[in-house]
């Protein structure tokens, strides 16, 4: 079984899989993290692995920017190919002055300027929330490992330029820690077919001190957020 955006067969992904948005990042994690990485998926490059971790079958996959591109490729992973822990392992900017460059978030929930949840056709406004085994478990892997994160709700934007220059500074005032452009529609995927999601983010940027990162640095230095993600397999 493949489809328009995947090549695999059904059983070459396992039921956990990390989704970072950069293909690259995606290789990264397989080459430096899982044992014997296969490679399943190479269609528009967007690549993804197979292996293990400890024992136990992982896979790593990108899924590209913003929530078209992951709603597509989240859905196809649970419905064609039975993915059961779908885990976003991904970059974010700061909105919130309590965070610095490599600090990490656990998004409980995502809050979102998208019509993405209009599709389900809800009577009001959909509240996307991770999912609280995987949440769980993350928070308690990172208190075993000494990592420090934040739990909290994030903002996914549709878009990365934007003519308001206030909007780091009316999120935050509800307490919304930072902003990236996928977890909701992955927790709506998943919340719509049974699955567990949960977004591990890693600040990036901040749009309150205006530090940033590399994309070097993005691609191979975000490594505690992985090591969380992994063991949730």
């Amino acid at each position: 079984m493949s489809t328009p955006h995947n090549s695999a067969k059904k059983g070459d992904i396992a039921e956990t899989i990390l989704l970072p948005g950069d293909p690259l990042r995606a290789k990264f994690i397989a080459e430096n993290f899982l044992e014997n990485p296969v490679q399943f998926n190479s269609v528009r490059n967007m690549l993804g692995f197979t292996g293990t971790y400890k024992g136990k079958p992982v896979s790593v996959m990108g899924t590209g920017m913003g929530m078209p591109s992951i709603g597509i490729y989240s859905y196809e992973l649970i419905h064609f190919y039975g993915v059961k822990n779908l885990i976003r392992v991904g970059s974010c900017g700061a909105y919130s002055d309590k965070l610095d460059l490599y600090d990490i978030i656990l998004a409980m929930g995502a809050c979102t300027n998208s019509n993405y949840a209009r599709q389900f056709e809800l009577p009001g406004t959909y509240s996307a929330i991770a999912s609280w085994d995987l949440l769980y478990k993350a928070k308690q892997v990172a208190d075993s490992k000494n990592i420090k994160v934040v739990v909290g709700n994030v903002l996914s934007s549709d878009t990365f330029y934007t003519p308001e220059k206030d909007l780091p500074k009316k999120w935050s005032s509800m307490n919304v820690l930072a902003v990236e452009m996928e977890a909701y529609a992955l927790y709506c995927n998943a919340a719509a077919a049974g699955v567990n999601a949960l977004a591990i983010l890693t600040v990036s940027d901040s749009l309150v001190t205006k530090k940033e990162t590399t994309p070097e640095e993005r691609e191979k230095n975000f490594t505690q957020m992985i090591e969380i993600a992994l063991e949730l397999a």
